[in-house]
């Protein structure tokens, strides 16, 4: 197994070697060299589980090319795959305000981000997203303003982030929500689910039926990496 390959979970698909298949098959051959450095690299990490799916990603990627974004927002970037990811396929005068407290994480995959030459389409921001998107939200100029969201960020807060995500967002816009289907312990019995698993599950849960009744967007729920929410903003 080569060392990118290490750290490789099926997510919601019934065996490894079919997760194996998949991503062998249709995704490490078309991954760009930087999303691969980004990926080995956080492979290494204890907190590996937190990076995104490459399967996942090649979704995403696909989606951005489709509505080609200028204005992006991203909560949680960790070492900064998702970002990279993002970067690199919206045009070239696009921005994303990528926010997230832990700055040492995003500096272990910054020098991957420079290299690959799209640094100046990205404003970190070393901050809880809270209080990033109610500043933006003071600003009247920033009211439906902006294409495309990603969210993998504090599970808890997601719909909080959803409303004022809303706000910012224009008619047409995708917002993707990462881990909805939470390693698939939403079909578990409680008694069965991990322990370190059980708090955030019930935020999923209530996170999901919040989606499927908001009449504000059209979703497509898609067991890709640990579960993709698709919304599209009406």
């Amino acid at each position: 197994m080569e060392n990118h390959e290490k750290y490789i979970h099926p997510g919601l698909l019934q065996t490894l070697d079919l997760y194996q298949y998949l991503v062998k098959t249709s995704v490490f051959p078309r991954e760009p060299d930087s999303l691969k450095e980004i990926r080995t690299m956080t492979s290494t990490l204890p907190t590996a589980y937190l990076g995104s799916s490459p399967d996942a990603g090649q979704l995403m990627a696909l989606l951005l090319k489709l509505i080609n974004p200028k204005k992006t927002i991203e909560l949680g970037v960790f070492t900064g795959y998702s970002l990279l990811l993002t970067a690199l396929n919206i045009p070239e005068d696009g921005k994303i305000i990528a926010i997230d407290p832990d700055r040492s994480a995003y500096e272990m995959g910054l020098p991957v981000i420079q290299k690959a030459g799209v640094e100046h389409k990205i404003d970190y921001i070393e901050s809880e997203a809270h209080p990033v998107l109610d500043k933006l939200l003071q600003d009247p100029l920033n009211h439906e303003a902006f294409d495309f969201a990603y969210v993998d960020a504090d599970k808890i807060n997601y719909k909080y982030y959803h409303e004022k995500l809303l706000k910012l967002l224009k008619p047409g816009a995708i917002v993707i929500y990462d881990n909805t289907l939470w390693g698939g312990t939403l079909a578990m019995a409680e008694d069965s689910v991990p322990e370190n698993m059980v708090e955030v599950r019930k935020f999923a849960i209530e996170f999901n039926e919040i989606l499927a009744a908001d009449t504000r967007v059209q979703i497509s729920h898609v067991p890709a990496g640990d579960g993709f929410t698709i919304c599209r903003c009406l």
